[in-house]
């Protein structure tokens, strides 16, 4: 540090940078303010590129969209998102010196899978109605999968950071929870207001709700810790009770069902329920639903629980609610439009990225809600599956269902064969978080977000870090347990 301060050149630099400085916040420009900053992030990203990346999970809760701030066609989230391009940048730069990937992890199915979604999403770019949309659609997509899912199965290698990684998340998650309660609080708590005062971190209360519900089972995991004293502990169960509040004054029906569904899924691995008799009984009701939809849909006409109360039992019953509740027949509304869309263009889709530009005209005049529009500024498909579908055709969609399940997969069956202990009860609750998300996405989908991105993907490279470790462990151990006449052949 001595040597930069006695180098000329430092001087030079610091006098032409506060002049400059001073000449754009004359002219009202403000953003070359910045430029110390970014110089700070590059030299992290070349000498710390590990410190970067747990910034930037840190930083992911309370990150913000710099289009509500400057208007225009920017959508960015601030600073994540320029971060995460640099480290992909980096790691395609590192890339092309040496291979920076495992054999095995190249050849993961999860792996493999990730890849085929990426080809696809290039084609379909190219057939796309809206190409230029689709081509951001695909590099957004690409700084989120390759940093935090390539790069973070070399991470996670050191289990400390699987810790820290959940700590840095929940730590950043418990600033916009206690920013949004103080917020609410202001107003006395009423559900209207709940819908908009975590504004500027997250645009509307399901986002909100969703990544609160994700992190909450995750955040139980920790309570088991052995290495927490207990202050840490005691910080635990307090960050327990604003998360778990903070789910509660959210007013987000889908959380909290969610949760209960992650319930569900623990007692079916606690009690060691095999899949077939889960896919039995699902396959069931999915035919059960096939035939008696007729029925099903008169009963629902029947159900008027509005949305706006806020006794939590008439909320829950209000999501069946599809005569007057404008939020789900908007959501009806939308599903119709993305399959609508697929008709039109079953196998490439609209182009990834393209639903909320052109799914307006496909909207039935009988489905049309007060919260409607015809300009794509609300929303998109609201769910994970059939947003793909509309805007990657079938490939789209069934590359997305496999790719959960194999993640589902890859955890449980990991999670089996691990040696008890507190790795393998946060690996448990880090699934169980992992599927209140993809239960949500039946909703809504957030995944083109760094809010749900980096949390879903981080878990995913966790699993498949864990996956790797347990198989070549396995091998390792057939290996030995060879007969050494068999060995030699």
């Amino acid at each position: 540090m001595k040597a930069v301060l006695n180098n000329s050149w430092f001087y030079v630099f610091a006098i032409s940078f506060a002049l400059l400085n001073s000449y754009f916040l004359f002219s009202d420009e403000y953003f070359f303010g910045l430029l110390p900053l970014g110089l700070i992030a590059i030299y992290v990203a070349i000498y710390h590129f590990e410190l970067l990346f747990k910034f930037i999970i840190f930083c992911t809760p309370i990150s913000f969209n710099i289009e509500e701030f400057v208007g225009g066609s920017i959508g960015l989230f601030i600073p994540t998102e320029p971060l995460l391009f640099g480290m992909l940048c980096i790691i395609c730069l590192k890339q092309m010196k040496r291979n920076m990937f495992d054999v095995e992890f190249l050849k993961h199915p999860i792996t493999i899978i990730f890849i085929l979604q990426f080809v696809w999403l290039l084609l379909t770019s190219i057939t796309s109605e809206l190409p230029l949309v689709s081509f951001k659609f695909l590099l957004v997509r690409l700084w989120f999968v390759v940093p935090v899912y390539f790069y973070g199965v070399e991470f996670f290698k050191k289990e400390k950071n699987i810790v820290q990684f959940v700590w840095l998340f929940t730590i950043g998650m418990a600033i916009v929870a206690a920013y949004t309660l103080i917020q609410h609080a202001s107003y006395g708590f009423d559900e209207e207001t709940g819908h908009w005062v975590m504004f500027p971190f997250f645009k509307d209360h399901t986002s909100y709700g969703a990544i609160l519900a994700l992190i909450f089972p995750p955040l139980l995991g920790l309570l088991f810790y052995k290495k927490n004293g207990p202050l840490v502990r005691l910080t635990i169960l307090f960050l327990i009770g604003l998360i778990g509040f903070a789910i509660v004054m959210s007013y987000t029906r889908a959380a909290w069902l969610s949760l209960v569904g992650a319930l569900g899924i623990y007692l079916l691995i606690r009690f060691k329920i095999k899949f077939r008799y889960v896919a039995m009984l699902g396959s069931a009701v999915l035919i059960y639903v096939a035939f008696s939809i007729t029925q099903i849909e008169h009963r629902l006409e029947k159900v008027n629980a509005e949305h706006a109360t806020e006794n939590l039992d008439e909320r829950i019953e209000s999501m069946a609610n599809i005569t007057t509740d404008a939020s789900n027949l908007e959501r009806l509304n939308r599903w119709s439009c993305a399959y609508q869309l697929w008709q039109e263009r079953p196998v490439l889709g609209w182009g990834p990225g393209t639903y909320a530009m052109v799914y307006a005209p496909f909207q039935l005049s009988q489905n049309l809600t007060i919260i409607s529009t015809h300009s794509g500024n609300r929303g998109n498909a609201h769910s994970e599956y059939l947003g793909p579908l509309s805007e990657q055709g079938l490939p789209g969609m069934l590359l997305m269902f496999v790719l959960i399940g194999w993640i589902f997969y890859s955890g449980i069956t990991t999670y089996l064969v691990m040696p008890k202990g507190e790795m393998r009860t946060l690996l448990l609750t880090l699934i169980l978080g992992l599927s209140t998300y993809f239960m949500h996405g039946f909703l809504n989908n957030y995944l083109d977000t760094d809010k749900a991105s980096i949390p879903v993907w981080g878990i995913t490279a966790i699993i498949v870090m864990y996956d790797l470790k347990y198989k070549r462990q396995a091998k390792k151990l057939a290996h030995n347990q060879t007969p050494p006449e068999i060995q030699s052949n």
